[in-house]
């Protein structure tokens, strides 16, 4: 039998999810923030510094998105084993471990193999947040929490951009690597005391046994040991048709805004003739908004739902593209990014808040890892044919217009999809779409 456990209390609740959301914010923060993005800030005092060639930054950039690819894999199948929790809390201290290690050493092959495997923990510590935030965000509020996590990037670009200018001033970039890195540590060290005190990692069947001793002894009621939880069957979700279209989607994300980002300043410094103050003001915007952009659409999605909020981003995210193809002129590329910035930080959060509304479990795993693969792939084939296409016609213009189109097949396949929480969607998980407090709680 199982102890007498007192249910948790909506102040201890919203407390619980408040801390998660925040580390889980964190933690996004570090692994794409720092990993991905902090090296690219400071690789001219690095190059000054070790003396590699830019032919080198392209291989550690390349091996960066490889690691993306294999640890998205190992994270989606560590995932449905061990559980979310570890794997994510392992995936931060690997990456705490790597920022610190970095100023270690002078050689640039181990810098590359400290910044691949930080590049794969940007996707390991990104695959468990819907089962995470489905075990302790009530249903009702994933859309902002998950748009909020989304935007963690922007967040650590902020802080890179506060400390770069202190550290790399006075000659030393070995002490930004040591300040983020030991900052990720402690963060995880929080974080790892925090899960342990919410159960995340115990598998659900046994929090939901402590959280509601009676509802785990009625024979009567389905328990998450009874659901369509099991690794292998969150494999088969490859035979769902809503899943395989957020695949296909999350490849098309890839496809279309990671070259938008890319090139957009080499478009409008090289293509367009801008100096590089507008240039650095655009992006500046783009970073500001990008801080807000995705907890502000997903509070809206919570009321108006995930595929009206996704439709409203791709049309956001056409009308970006265009203007640039269009009219590229004055002030209104400045418009263009912040349409952009409006639309690609939600997008982020608004694909694993319809996963963590529509499925559960390690279906939801499984489905969320594969979409870290699909949009890996999407990434190297879209900046691979934005490169072709530059090279071919001598102009980046042609691939906004391939980034317009791609935006309508994205709002066109959103609308394929079953609304988030209706019977036909849901994976994972029996009976009806949670709507009592009790159900949320669980959901």
């Amino acid at each position: 039998m199982a102890p007498e456990t007192s249910p948790p209390t909506p102040r201890s609740r919203l407390v619980a999810a408040f801390v998660i959301t925040a580390l889980l914010t964190s933690f996004v923060a570090a692994t794409y923030g720092f990993g991905f993005y902090l090296f690219a800030q400071i690789v001219t005092d690095m190059r000054k510094d070790l003396g590699f060639g830019y032919t080198v930054v392209g291989t550690v950039t390349a091996s960066g998105q490889l690691g993306f690819l294999l640890f998205a894999l190992l994270g989606t199948w560590l995932s449905t084993r061990v559980g979310g929790g570890q794997v994510t809390i392992g995936s931060a201290a690997l990456c705490g471990l790597c920022l610190v290690l970095i100023p270690l050493t002078d050689s640039i092959v181990v810098i590359g193999v400290l910044l691949t495997i930080m590049g794969g923990t940007a996707a390991s510590v990104y695959v468990p947040l819907v089962e995470i935030v489905g075990r302790t965000i009530d249903y009702e509020h994933r859309g902002k929490v998950l748009g909020l996590i989304s935007s963690g990037t922007s967040y650590g670009v902020f802080v890179n951009s506060l400390l770069v200018p202190s550290f790399v001033g006075g000659g030393n970039w070995r002490g930004l690597w040591y300040c983020v890195g030991l900052g990720t540590l402690t963060s995880t060290a929080i974080a790892a005391f925090a899960f342990h005190r919410l159960g995340l990692f115990r598998s659900e069947r046994n929090l939901e046994q402590a959280q509601d001793p009676q509802d785990a002894q009625d024979p009567g009621t389905p328990r998450t040991a009874d659901r369509d939880d099991s690794a292998r069957a969150g494999w088969r979700m490859v035979l769902v048709r809503w899943v395989v279209i957020v695949w296909v989607m999350k490849f098309l994300n890839g496809f279309a805004c990671m070259p938008f980002q890319n090139y957009l300043s080499p478009y409008l410094r090289e293509g367009l003739g801008f100096d590089i103050g507008f240039a650095a003001q655009v992006w500046g915007v783009i970073g500001v908004i990008g801080m807000f952009a995705g907890f502000a659409v997903g509070w809206l999605s919570d009321r108006i739902g995930v595929r009206t909020s996704l439709v409203l981003c791709y049309g956001m995210f056409f009308v970006s593209a265009v203007l640039l193809v269009v009219a590229p002129i004055g002030y209104l590329p400045m418009v263009s990014g912040i349409l952009f910035a409006l639309a690609f930080y939600p997008i982020y959060g608004l694909v694993p808040a319809y996963v963590s509304k529509t499925a559960s479990g390690a279906a939801a795993t499984v489905i969320f890892g594969v979409t870290n693969v699909t949009q890996g792939l999407g990434g190297i084939v879209g900046n691979y044919t934005a490169g072709f296409l530059k090279s071919w016609t001598g102009d980046f213009t042609w691939y906004y217009v391939v980034i317009a189109v791609t935006t309508l097949v994205l709002g066109a396949l959103t609308l394929q999809l079953p609304h988030e929480g209706s019977p036909e969607s849901a994976i994972g998980r029996t009976g009806p779409p949670p709507t009592s407090d009790k159900d949320l709680s669980h959901a």
